[in-house]
């Protein structure tokens, strides 16, 4: 009998030697340059938005690497996972679900999520027989999926947070945080080779456990078939609004809940290989819970008290650039300015007309948790402060909770064309 330990210890460094093979690391290269080009995109917007040096928050490729890094740690925890589960990528419809999720990304874009996709083919085969998957094993990998994104989540979701002017509706404008990551994922899935193959196939097999695979395959029944590791080439992202908390906090909250969902999924999905009526469940509970924990989270930010709004008096900091004169002298996303020099401010015009006519060396005095603060700071002739206010009135809102997608707009210029040309 094979110590479980020194099983695992194999079954590890198998995963890594996979991953870490030159000729997967060359294909994975695009995945890295496809994140790249996403956060060039970032880095890009803030300049645009807001006429702030991209480069003062950070080098793209800084973001790149720190995402690459923590993608290959997602990688491997999922890797792990996708193995003990016995996940595969047989008779899953991979091809489908790629197809089938860049059209709802048509529709909406944060439909490009497997959960909708492999929730959809999972009904249309237990309803018609068409295409054929292996609901379990779909939606254990959606499920993984989705347990290594919460991961990634918690610890960097709030990084880069982009400084935005939110529609509440009804014309209400409060500052907010754009929170986007992405991140290039090395996975390690499971292939079943049939027994014809076996000769080619046979070196270097590790013996499983008898409990293994938790999620049951009908490749599983077959003497003959033989489980090999197969890396690919996989990218998360993460898109969310921050209003009523701080990106940490909300990145957080997000992670939490996506964490449950996850673990929940791939519960039905071992049950599912066990009972067939419970696949019903699992592919009702992808889509169904997670469109619930978007809305719950689009209901936490617009019913709850936003954070980043016009105080009665003052100025409040929704960011702070990097390097800039107020980061020197300490001032932070919240801070509510209410003098410089003893004069009192109480919008933003009025704090950067006084700062044209002020020294070189000016005090400020804010508001930081209740508590009244002062700071003393070098601000050259002619430059601000290096701060990014809340909206305030007249200002117009850069970003909504609900985007719609190509085929969605589409459809809603013909519908004004029809009504518009009757």
């Amino acid at each position: 009998m094979v110590n479980p330990v020194i099983l695992w210890i194999k079954i590890f460094f198998e995963i890594i030697r996979r991953i870490f093979s030159l000729e997967f690391l060359f294909y994975f290269l695009f995945a890295v340059i496809l994140v790249a080009v996403m956060y060039r995109r970032m880095h890009h917007a803030k300049k645009q938005l807001y006429g702030l040096d991209a480069r003062a928050s950070g080098t793209i490729w800084g973001d790149v690497l720190k995402a690459t890094a923590l993608g290959f740690f997602g990688g491997i925890v999922g890797s792990i996972l996708m193995v003990i589960a016995g996940v595969t990528l047989n008779n899953i419809g991979i091809n489908y679900l790629w197809l089938l999720a860049i059209i709802l990304f048509l529709v909406n874009p944060r439909y490009l999520c497997f959960s909708y996709a492999g929730g959809l083919l999972s009904l249309s085969y237990l309803l018609t027989g068409f295409p054929k998957v292996e609901v379990p094993q779909l939606m254990g990998l959606v499920a993984i999926l989705h347990l290594v994104e919460s991961i990634l989540i918690l610890f960097s979701g709030h990084l880069g947070a982009l400084p935005v002017y939110a529609g509440l509706g009804q014309g209400r404008v409060v500052g907010g945080f754009n929170l986007q990551r992405f991140w290039p994922i090395p996975l390690v899935i499971m292939w079943i080779i049939p027994g014809a193959f076996l000769d080619r196939s046979a070196q270097g097999l590790i013996a499983m456990p008898d409990w293994w695979p938790l999620i049951n395959s009908t490749f599983a029944h077959n003497p003959h078939a033989v489980y090999t590791m197969l890396p690919v080439v996989a990218a998360l992202g993460y898109g969310d609004l921050a209003v009523t908390d701080t990106p940490a906090g909300k990145s957080r909250w997000s992670a939490e809940r996506l964490a449950v969902y996850s673990v929940v999924l791939l519960v039905l999905a071992v049950v599912a290989s066990h009972w067939e009526w419970v696949a019903w469940l699992a592919a009702l509970f992808g889509p169904l819970g997670h469109e619930y924990l978007i809305l719950k989270g689009q209901q936490k930010e617009l019913r709850g008290e936003p954070l980043y709004c016009r105080p009665e008096q003052g100025v409040m900091i929704l960011d702070v650039q990097p390097g800039s004169p107020a980061a020197r002298m300490g001032l932070m996303t919240g801070d509510i300015i209410f003098q410089l020099d003893g004069e009192p401010v109480n919008s933003k015009w009025e704090l950067n007309r006084q700062l044209a006519f002020r020294s070189f060396y000016v005090t400020v005095d804010y508001i930081r948790e209740g508590k009244m603060e002062r700071t003393q700071g070098r601000v050259p002739l002619g430059s601000g402060l290096g701060i990014i206010p809340v909206p305030e009135p007249g200002d117009t809102s850069q970003v909504h909770f609900n985007s719609k997608g190509l085929l969605a707009r589409l459809w809603s210029r013909l519908r004004k064309g029809r009504h518009g040309g009757s």
